[in-house]
């Protein structure tokens, strides 16, 4: 089963190749910019709690009983 633990590795790899790019490729200014959005993006209000909730109901689909009516 895939668990957040072995997704977030993989992401934060690619995501830090990616703000090393955009950081050779951008002025200043709009890297920090960049950089804000993507963190946000990817962090604790974007894809963090998305896999929260995906892998949240996985479980309770798999382990719960749900509605028997």
């Amino acid at each position: 089963m895939l668990t957040k633990e072995a997704i977030l590795p993989l992401v934060n790899a690619r995501l830090n190749r990616v703000l090393l790019i955009a950081q050779a490729a951008l002025p200043e200014h709009q890297f920090e910019a960049f950089r804000r959005l993507i963190l946000d993006e990817f962090g604790r209000a974007g894809l963090l709690k998305d896999l929260d909730t995906v892998l949240g109901e996985n479980r309770q689909e798999r382990h719960g009983m749900g509605r028997t009516t």
